[in-house]
């Protein structure tokens, strides 16, 4: 009796879906060439800024987000029980996945650079950026691309603050996210959603954070009392930026971070977290950074990450329809 080997038993098989390249099979474009009409485009950037003492160590992060979805490939136009239709809609809605950027970790000044063009590529074509991370330097040049454009309210779901001003030295890494994006003109506001345990900031930073405006729902805040603190906190009518570091997901349920700590975030709470926020107002913008696949187990931490992305597409999908 002969019979497929482990190899060949996966949901691309059983479905009739080649791994994909691209994030379910979605169109390739470049930031510069994507398509009129478009909703929204995926971009992977593997590194920005990183700690010369850590490296890149989040580079095969958005290769890991792909494939764990890649199998589905054949299954675009399926129901997505998540939010009760097919990820794209029946409206023609559409997205494309950009690919990944070529950064060099060796020069971050050039992966800024790059990264803030490739950004406003896909604004300048009309289509709202899903970056994949990376480390969390990443969002800094990625914001930074929003320059000259409406006002942007923050949403940073993360287990950390990152309001260093620098570390040894460095004013880009991944420690000092929230604090550069503050200095920027045209974000009007900062909600972060999911801190706990300890991390680089240190009490200054804190206090820094919160003489800015910074609006703090902690994760054990959330535990206690649901997401509901966290959308009263997002003025109605605001484009959003959500900025999401994987770390926020308890450890249980995303593994594959550098920085594990309990008490993290379901994968329920990220989802209708960011679903009622954009109905609140407009998802401007998305970044999810910090996939470490090298600490993952079974690929679990890459399958949460993943279907994040695709409840995201169908939030901005929605948001799209409603504004037909």
């Amino acid at each position: 009796m002969t019979g497929k080997t482990n190899e060949d038993s996966t949901i691309g098989a059983m479905f009739g879906a080649d791994q994909a390249e691209t994030f379910m099979g979605l169109p390739p474009a470049g930031t510069h060439t994507i398509p009129k009409g478009t909703g929204a485009a995926i971009l992977g950037v593997p590194s920005a800024t990183p700690y010369p003492w850590v490296g890149a160590y989040c580079a095969k992060g958005p290769r890991a987000i792909r494939d764990a979805m890649g199998g589905y490939a054949a299954n675009l136009e399926h129901p997505d029980l998540d939010h009760g239709e097919p990820m794209l809609g029946f409206t023609g809605f559409s997205a494309v996945d950009c690919g990944d950027l070529d950064t060099n970790p060796d020069d971050p000044t050039a992966a800024r650079a790059a990264i803030r063009a490739a950004t406003r590529g896909i604004l300048n074509a009309g289509a709202v950026p899903l970056i994949l991370g990376g480390d969390d330097s990443v969002p800094i040049p990625v914001l930074a691309a929003y320059t000259g454009r409406e006002p942007i309210t923050i949403l940073q779901i993360d287990a950390h603050i990152d309001w260093r001003d620098s570390v040894r030295g460095e004013s880009f890494g991944l420690s000092s996210t929230m604090r550069r994006a503050s200095e920027m003109e045209h974000i009007a506001g900062i909600v972060q959603v999911g801190q706990r345990a300890i991390g680089s900031a240190q009490t200054g930073d804190v206090l820094d954070a919160r003489r800015w405006g910074v609006n703090f729902v902690s994760a054990r805040t959330i535990h206690e009392m649901g997401i509901a603190p966290v959308v009263e906190a997002i003025e109605p009518g605001s484009n959003i930026f959500i900025s999401l570091d994987v770390d926020a997901f308890d450890p249980s349920v995303v593994p594959a971070v550098i920085g594990r700590a309990p008490g993290g975030l379901t994968y329920w709470q990220v989802v209708e977290m960011i679903e009622q926020v954009a109905a609140r107002g407009t998802i401007a913008g998305f970044a999810m950074v910090e996939l470490m696949p090298e600490r993952d187990l079974d690929g679990i931490g890459a399958l949460v990450a993943a279907r994040t992305l695709c409840n995201v597409i169908a939030a901005i999908r929605r948001q799209a329809e409603r504004a037909i």
